[in-house]
């Protein structure tokens, strides 16, 4: 019996699509040891190797864009369409390599989180083609007016090639999709213990006054770091790399590299660390969202603009979740008063179901 083969394909946006589609491939893995899984990506492979234990192959392709950003609210729309036009442009040279990859490697399943070309990539190769996501990159450029049009309408054309759609919560219609299934939340679960987590990285604060910061693969130039002086009795937590040495600042990557004894931690993620807050700071992203509501964490979000998909997680997290929503001049200008403030409850007293990752590797496991 040839042995299964899944050929993943990523979005080349942030760090998002990586750990929900990372989140699916470690739970494949999980109820089909011996699946042979090649991750089309160009996310970095330290952060697919949070996610995934075992054995992968990382095959370091861009099929698309998604927004060229400096940090993770500013947006180029004009690098981004010039990207997008260069795709657009040598689409039947990246099909046709995609597709001799496909055959000569045996795989079986293409599962993309959501680059428009593993469509036709799929189609072309002859072999089941399934997407995941909340939103397709039709709807984001579509919203960015006539210039961008001829690009939505293209992408909107690979996206009806998809077999079939998971279609996670917190979503647009995602009408381009012939099947469309629904989906719950995605993530990883923590893997430590939390006493023991507690003590190692020296987390002394009560939940309620231990904050994490966290802002994406991209993160955010000018978190106003100076407001941590404010409130000397609550601890935070960041994985930026750049943020300065506080005292209420603890930075568990740099702990890690630091001090042998903590080498257990090398695969260390922002989820892992999420049960000890009592409130998780974020702008808008599927990712961190939907891991903080499948373990019911607050969440604290900026407001983005001219990104279409944010306005559904603002509104599905006050549906769902303890929240707050902040203005970017709040957040970068204020004095951070919220966190004596209490929390929003949700709206509403229905939940989201949270085994999106369970649910959608099982689906692929059936093929086998």
């Amino acid at each position: 019996m040839t042995r299964p083969a899944i050929y993943i394909a990523i979005t080349n946006h942030g760090f998002g699509h990586a750990v929900r589609a990372a989140s699916v491939a470690a739970q494949i893995q999980k109820f089909c040891p011996d699946v042979l899984l090649f991750l089309v990506t160009q996310a970095p492979r330290w952060l697919l190797e949070s996610y995934i234990s075992g054995d992968f192959v990382v095959r370091s392709r861009a099929f698309d864009v998604g927004v060229v950003q400096s940090d993770s609210i500013t947006m180029d729309k004009l690098a981004t369409r010039s990207q997008l036009e260069d795709i657009k442009q040598r689409q039947r040279s990246i099909v046709a390599r995609e597709v001799d990859f496909i055959r000569q490697n045996r795989i079986n399943l293409v599962l993309s989180d959501i680059p428009p070309l593993a469509a036709p990539i799929a189609r072309s190769a002859g072999v089941p083609g399934w997407m995941m996501s909340n939103f397709g990159w039709d709807f984001i450029y579509r919203d960015w007016g006539e210039q961008f049009q001829e690009i939505a309408d293209w992408i909107g054309e690979c996206f009806g090639q998809c077999d079939r759609l998971f279609r996670l919560p917190l979503h647009e219609q995602m009408t381009a999709f012939p099947v469309i299934e629904d989906m719950g939340l995605t993530g990883g679960d923590p893997r430590y213990n939390l006493s023991k987590i507690r003590s190692d990285f020296q987390i002394k604060s009560p939940v309620e006054k231990t904050i994490m910061l966290t802002f994406g693969g991209l993160g955010l130039d000018a978190i106003p770091y100076n407001n941590l002086g404010l409130f000397p009795d609550y601890q935070f937590i960041t994985f930026d790399s750049n943020s300065p040495d506080m005292d209420n600042l603890i930075k568990p990557r740099d702990m890690v590299k630091s001090s042998p004894s903590l080498a257990e931690y090398s695969r260390l993620r922002p989820v892992d660390l999420m049960p000890l807050c009592g409130r998780v700071i974020s702008k808008p992203g599927y990712s961190t969202f939907s891991e903080a509501l499948r373990l019911d964490i607050p969440l604290v979000s900026l407001v983005r603009s001219g990104f279409a998909e944010s306005p559904i997680l603002i509104e599905g997290l006050e549906n769902y979740g303890f929240h707050q929503i902040l203005t970017a001049a709040e957040f970068l200008t204020g004095n951070w008063e919220f966190l004596r403030e209490p929390l929003n409850p949700p709206r509403l007293s229905e939940t989201l179901d949270k085994n999106g990752s369970k649910a959608i590797a099982e689906a692929v496991v059936e093929l086998y």
